[in-house]
């Protein structure tokens, strides 16, 4: 994974600012079969409720795992909305070292705010949290009951739990903790015990992988939200669900205080090949000035550009 910059912008609004941005989101009806290429609903696991795996009518893709890495910031996942679907996206966040890798990212997704305001998360600070392995391939994540105080519907309880599931997987896959070849599983307990109805929708316990279509069709990854950046070129890099696909991009540039402006756009193309499947990369020639990039599934024909991701950054 490439390395990122840190980020110049401080902790947002407390939580109760959250919970309202939460009950704004939960206001408007999920669209998921707005999405192309609809695929047949995953199987609910065994015992289970509602299902945490996909929702019909997203595409059946999920990210990568996380490769090992040298930095110590944590891979932690967050929910946010593209057009009228919603989505998981990550950030990279620094975090402090005395639990776990594990751990330490699952705090961070229950305790701290996006980096990016157009992500948000309906988990709710724990007074306990604690994670172990089991055998080579089983993450053990024992939360306390107060971390789930949020009124979800039943699919936004599903985004939620698959949520913590990518995030507890990508942690121990880029720290090394389990091998990032293999498929891992996350079994989720609270206060130490199984079959907890999770935000009253997802029955807990069996154990979870990552859910096909959870993750953003288009997501970028370099640079993070708010980051300055030196002037020269920008190296930008980010993912799309769809290998070889077109991806259209616009950069607005604009002076402090002043409303930005379409600035350069172009065309990418996802790659394609073994082990770099659909990522992207932008090198751009920026001057100093305050920077949006937005990044999108081409649409087909005359059609409109679809699953865009923004990103704000400044350059120096």
């Amino acid at each position: 994974m490439p390395e990122t910059t840190a980020p110049r912008r401080g902790a947002r609004a407390d939580r109760r600012v959250r919970t309202a941005v939460v009950a704004g989101f939960l206001a408007v009806p999920l669209l998921t079969g707005c999405i192309a290429e609809p695929v047949p609903e995953p199987t609910t696991p065994s015992g289970s409720g509602t299902t945490a795996a996909g929702t019909p009518g997203v595409p059946a893709t999920s990210a990568p795992l996380e490769t090992t890495q040298s930095s110590n910031k944590a891979p932690v996942y967050w929910i946010g909305r593209s057009g009228p679907s919603v989505f998981l996206y990550r950030e990279f966040r620094d975090v402090p070292e005395q639990e776990n890798p594990v751990t330490r990212a699952l705090r961070a997704m229950m305790s701290e705010e996006p980096l990016d305001p157009d992500f948000f998360t309906p988990w709710q600070n724990p007074s306990s949290l604690a994670t172990s392995i089991s055998g080579k391939d089983v993450i053990n994540v024992d939360v306390s009951e107060d971390a789930f105080n949020s009124n979800l519907d039943a699919d936004m309880a599903a985004r939620a739990v698959q949520q913590l599931v990518y995030t507890a997987t990508a942690a121990a896959a880029s720290s090394g903790l389990i091998d990032s070849g293999q498929q891992i599983r996350v079994r989720i307990l609270v206060d130490g015990h199984t079959d907890y109805p999770a935000f009253k929708h997802i029955q807990l316990g069996d154990l979870m992988s990552r859910a096909p279509g959870m993750v953003a069709p288009v997501w970028i990854i370099d640079p993070q939200e708010g980051v300055e950046l030196g002037a020269g070129t920008v190296k930008i890099t980010g993912r799309s669900t769809k290998a070889g696909s077109k991806l259209r991009w616009q950069v607005l540039k604009g002076a402090e205080g002043e409303a930005k402006a379409p600035y350069l756009t172009g065309e990418a193309t996802a790659a394609a090949e073994a082990g770099r499947s659909g990522v992207f990369t932008l090198d751009l020639k920026l001057p100093a000035g305050d920077y949006e990039l937005k990044v999108a599934q081409a649409g087909a024909g005359d059609g409109p550009d679809r699953n865009a991701d923004t990103r704000s950054f400044t350059v120096r």
